[in-house]
């Protein structure tokens, strides 16, 4: 199981995850040794801090400044964290730019989703420029 498979199953929660999409990276070629390639992009998954860090070099954003921001408005980011539903419309012109992920782990006492399972935090950044968020349970499955 790889680390971005691994993530996305909520087995790597001192992790963060980054999706960068190729027109984002100017030589999505330098990344292919550190992450996924994926259609359109890379994936990178990297431990917490190493991760924020490396998200504020690669896009120019604060991640905790950009997770606040795009907490502000719900949409919808694939499974994969490699697409999303633009809040603010589709077709040419809405296509996720980058994605910033975590996981929390189960805490019942938190209540809501917490006590339902792990969450994964998603936050993206549309080509139109908006920025939103989703939050879901993983499926343990």
């Amino acid at each position: 199981m790889t680390d971005y498979e691994a993530f996305l199953a909520g087995d790597r929660p001192e992790y963060v995850l980054m999706y960068l999409d190729d027109d984002v990276v100017g030589d999505p070629n330098a990344l292919a040794d550190l992450g996924d390639p994926v259609d359109g992009g890379v994936v990178l998954v990297v431990a917490g801090d190493e991760g924020r860090q490396a998200l504020q070099g690669a896009v120019g954003v604060d991640p905790m400044a950009f997770a606040k921001e795009a907490s502000g408005t719900d949409g919808h980011v694939a499974d994969d964290c490699t697409a999303g539903t633009c809040p603010a419309g589709d077709g040419d012109g809405h296509a996720v730019r980058f994605v910033f992920a975590f996981v929390e782990a189960e805490n019942p006492e938190a209540g809501g989703l917490y006590a339902e399972g792990d969450v994964l935090h998603a936050y993206a950044r549309c080509a139109c420029g908006q920025a939103y968020s989703d939050k879901r349970v993983i499926d343990p499955t």
